[in-house]
């Protein structure tokens, strides 16, 4: 089971951005046809789009910046997104299983934390790899990496994700003194 995330934010934005051109010009069509001065007049706007030379810099630049803004739209569409539910090793019945990454991340953060000498850890994940940073209040950290990066290992093959991912463990120590 593979799930990744909707790309509601660019689409509700262009959405808006429509919404908001049609209204500006559904406004105007209805003022002029009830003989009432338009909030855009055509004739001015026909009349400074006609004035306007292609090799005008404010025209080169307005162009740019919706090639950029479709160019943006269309890799959030094409592009995919991070997995928001990570798929597990299918067992015997072949059914589906996936964990959502909070719940996997929170989970790996609380073996982390069972290690002694653990203050606080930071987890990332990512494709293929687990990064840990670990920060401890001890001066002489030896061994605490190991502990931690079996602790994780330990918990990945009990949740025994369909990709197993490397471990990647950093200690932070307070200088001795």
């Amino acid at each position: 089971m593979k799930r990744r995330p909707r790309r509601s934010l660019p689409a509700a934005l262009t959405a808006l951005v429509l919404l908001a051109a049609s209204v500006v010009v559904a406004a105007s069509a209805i003022q002029t046809l009830l003989r009432e001065k338009p909030w855009i007049s055509y004739d001015s706007a026909a009349r400074t789009l006609h004035g306007l030379q292609w090799t005008e810099l404010p025209l080169a630049i307005a162009g740019g910046v919706v090639a950029a803004l479709g160019l943006v739209l269309v890799l959030a569409a094409v592009l995919p997104g991070a997995l928001t539910i990570l798929p597990l090793r299918a067992g015997t019945d072949d059914v589906d299983a996936g964990a959502s990454r909070r719940s996997y991340r929170s989970t790996l953060r609380a073996a982390v934390s069972t290690v002694d000498g653990v203050a606080s850890a930071k987890l990332k994940l990512r494709k293929r790899r687990v990064s840990a940073r670990v920060r401890t209040d001890r001066t002489r950290p030896d061994g605490l990496g190991d502990a931690v990066r079996s602790a994780l290992t330990d918990r990945i093959e009990q949740i025994q994700p369909a990709a197993t991912p490397k471990v990647k463990v950093v200690v932070k120590a307070p200088r001795s003194r």
